[in-house]
């Protein structure tokens, strides 16, 4: 494993030996991996802050005093699927889940209306030998909290937020009291929020995950894995998923990996991710990239990198693909430095790409939410296919909220004269949006990953 130290420039030349040394006596990945049962007790714990700390404040700014999320077993509503404690794998037949905020009082309700408790964080309020209809003891609970406004979980704007199925809806609304009817309203921006935004437990993980994500490209993209003119690129995709079933991970979705070459012209965008050959040889002189993620502690990273395969007789990238990923470095630039609290993802797309173009580049910029899921809840910031901003039903009014996660996901299309063709250079890291701005989760790829890994000449 070659670890890159431009990744960390913060890092001092005695504390990069001393990692050097703790890498070299570690076996690979296996000092991050936690088994499973400290990884209930994480999760858990991590539940009980946000229930505990952030929620009363979500419930507090969107101005919602009850939140019910309604889920039958095996058809769970995003967000209820990120409440249940880290031993529920699914809802058991209808679970509902009651969160009270009481603002004078400073006090959160966690309560289900069903037959035991949801972990420890949620205390079960429903007795079925007291009241057998569970319908009519959560009307009980609503009765006896008289909330001003009462959230559900439907939205048009964002599926995560569109959780609540029509049969539960209709039944919830046949049981509710009249006079309750005008205060049902969309949960729609506290249930986003609550995808969204990250405490500061889970950026500490999160640095682990993406440094987890890096680490298995590196592999990949290396002679352990791949012999030039007998590995394919779906030899390489099957890999990268079967060592991550090794570590006891999970992936959101199956890795690809394709090739630009200089015999080859450049095709849709598509190509990448659909439509491309499954099988190709990789050879010297090819330009790799992956599209690759890990889903771990309930977070999930969505990372893309690229490598050099070496030539006979090279020992580096030529550099007009050196000049090439820089270029791609500069559209992430030009992004990253264009969010800016409370601006819409739309806002933030035209910004980004006028600075690129004005730059003499040719950028495109699909960038997503990251977190709970790898195609998350909140901003997002273009789709590969619109470029012109996203429509209304993509969450087009979506301000950036701070403390949130996104895959920094890009492309800039580069003319090589040396190859006579364009290529793209895609690139894709986690990235973090703080009060202080935006940071990178574990740096970000500034030089090609190179095949094989050249050795260092004696006197080198």
């Amino acid at each position: 494993m070659i670890l890159s130290f431009k990744r960390f420039p913060f890092l001092s030349s005695t504390q990069c030996l001393i990692i050097c040394l703790l890498w070299v006596a570690t076996p690979a990945f296996a000092q991050h991996i936690l088994p499973e049962k400290d990884r209930a007790r994480v999760i858990d714990e991590i539940l009980a802050e946000r229930f505990n700390s952030l929620l009363p404040e979500l419930m507090d700014k969107t101005e919602i005093d009850m939140w019910i999320l309604i889920s039958r077993e095996y058809n769970e509503d995003p967000v209820l699927r990120t409440m249940l404690p880290a031993t529920w794998l699914n809802a058991r037949r209808r679970t509902i889940l009651v969160f009270y905020r009481d603002k004078k009082s400073n006090t959160i309700d966690k309560l289900a209306v069903a037959r035991y408790n949801v972990g420890e964080n949620i205390e079960s309020a429903w007795d079925k030998e007291k009241e057998p209809d569970q319908w009519k003891r959560l009307m009980e609970i609503i009765e006896e909290k008289n909330p001003a406004k009462i959230g559900l979980n439907y939205s048009r704007d964002h599926n995560i937020a569109d959780g609540l199925d029509k049969t539960d809806y209709d039944e919830f609304m046949q049981y509710l009291p009249s006079r309750f009817k005008k205060r049902v309203t969309s949960a729609e921006q506290l249930a986003v929020r609550w995808i969204e935004i990250r405490t500061g437990r889970e950026m500490v993980l999160f640095n682990q995950l993406v440094s987890i994500t890096h680490e298995i490209i590196a592999e990949a993209f290396s002679e352990k894995v791949i012999t030039t003119g007998v590995t394919t690129t779906s030899d390489v995709e099957w890999w990268m998923r079967q060592k991550v079933t090794e570590m006891g991970l999970e992936t959101w979705f199956h890795p690809t990996v394709d090739i630009q070459r200089s015999n080859e012209g450049l095709v849709s965008h598509l190509y990448s991710f659909s439509g491309r050959p499954e099988d190709m040889v990789i050879l010297p002189g090819d330009l790799l990239h992956c599209d690759f993620g890990i889903t771990y502690l309930r977070l999930n990273t969505d990372c893309q990198e690229l490598a050099y395969v070496l030539k006979p007789g090279e020992r580096s990238a030529p550099s007009f693909l050196v000049e090439a990923l820089k270029k791609g470095n500069r559209v992430q630039d030009h992004l990253t430095e264009s969010m800016k609290e409370g601006l819409t993802g739309n806002e933030i797309l035209r910004t980004a790409l006028d600075k690129g173009r004005n730059e003499g580049l040719r950028p495109a910029i699909y960038t997503h939410p990251l977190g709970a899921y790898g195609h998350s809840a909140g901003t997002t910031i273009g789709m590969w296919d619109s470029q012109g901003g996203v429509m209304k039903d993509d969450g087009e009014n979506y301000p950036l909220n701070p403390n949130t996660v996104y895959a920094i996901e890009l492309n800039s299309t580069v003319h090589l004269p040396q190859w006579d063709r364009d290529i793209r250079i895609m690139l894709e890291e986690a990235g973090f949006f703080g009060p202080e701005g935006f940071r990178y989760v574990n740096g970000r790829q500034t030089e090609l990953l190179l095949i094989p890994r050249p050795v260092p000449h004696q006197g080198e």
